[in-house]
């Protein structure tokens, strides 16, 4: 397919869990979009796809997916991308988006994002892969940077591996922040690199999360408020970027519905401190 624009979306979202769906449902709540987790509801039909209508109905939607594979030297899995393009075209999303990472190997599943070699072997195994998807899913795909706890030698930097892989097939970014943060700590990176390097023109939605401290790195455990250290990295990529749609993740140690609005309520704050600025 010929790459299409995908339009920007301004707006304050949160991560829809299951502990949350009946407050979601019960009233309209002050956010701006929902994201949803695309493998979640990729099913024939049931109560999943029957909730995710009536969400539909009140708010702004985007899909999320872990297991695309984008990394695959082997190919992607085509009947996933088939049954994504038909969740798709049913709901409509802001877009459809999923990581920069491997997660299965003969089409065994890891339940992970694992990392990729930032070399030029693996941008055109990568590139390649979002080339085919971009063809079955009818859209452009939003790509989302992972956490990291390891690099390989010899490699480009991730921001210079994701401004190419951009420029070769006109995919979109999803800037997760607490990510860039738990990479550049764990790697003694700088995240100037970050801010001076990616395509800003390419972002379309920012993750916010919490991380955890292990024995010797950063750990991406999203059960925890955002930190100090990645609401400081997003008011300067606001103050670059200017608006775009914001979300909070939580994937564990859910708080109740009013604690993430509350949270979600600093984020309008911060990016209104930016863009004043």
């Amino acid at each position: 397919m010929a790459t299409t624009t995908l339009p920007t979306f301004h707006g304050f979202g949160l991560g829809l869990r299951v502990p949350h769906y009946d407050d979601v449902l019960a009233t309209k709540q002050p956010l701006d979009f929902v994201e949803v987790i695309s493998e979640n509801f990729m099913v024939d039909g049931g109560r999943p796809l029957h909730m995710l209508e009536q969400v539909r109905a009140s708010y702004p939607l985007a899909l999320h997916g872990v297991s695309m594979n984008i990394g695959a030297v082997d190919g992607l899995d085509m009947d996933y991308l088939k049954q994504l393009r038909r969740l798709a075209d049913r709901f409509d999303p802001l877009w459809v988006s999923d990581h920069v990472c491997w997660t299965a190997v003969d089409g065994i599943q890891a339940h992970d994002l694992l990392p990729l070699p930032y070399s030029d072997e693996a941008l055109d195994v990568v590139s390649r892969n979002v080339r085919v998807a971009q063809d079955v899913l009818g859209r452009p795909l939003v790509l989302e940077n992972p956490s990291t706890y390891l690099e390989f030698p010899g490699s480009m930097t991730e921001a210079a591996f994701l401004a190419a892989l951009c420029a070769r097939t006109g995919c979109y970014l999803l800037l997760d922040v607490n990510n860039i943060v738990v990479s550049a700590t764990n790697h003694g990176r700088s995240i100037d690199e970050w801010l001076d390097h990616i395509p800003l023109d390419r972002v379309r939605q920012i993750h916010l999360a919490g991380h955890s401290q292990g024995r010797d790195l950063l750990v991406d455990t999203h059960d925890a408020p955002v930190p100090t250290s990645v609401w400081d990295l997003y008011q300067r990529f606001i103050s670059r970027l200017g608006p775009v749609a914001t979300m909070i993740e939580r994937d564990d140690h859910i708080p109740p519905f009013a604690e993430l609005l509350a949270e979600l309520q600093v984020a309008r704050d911060v990016a209104g401190i930016a863009a004043a600025a």
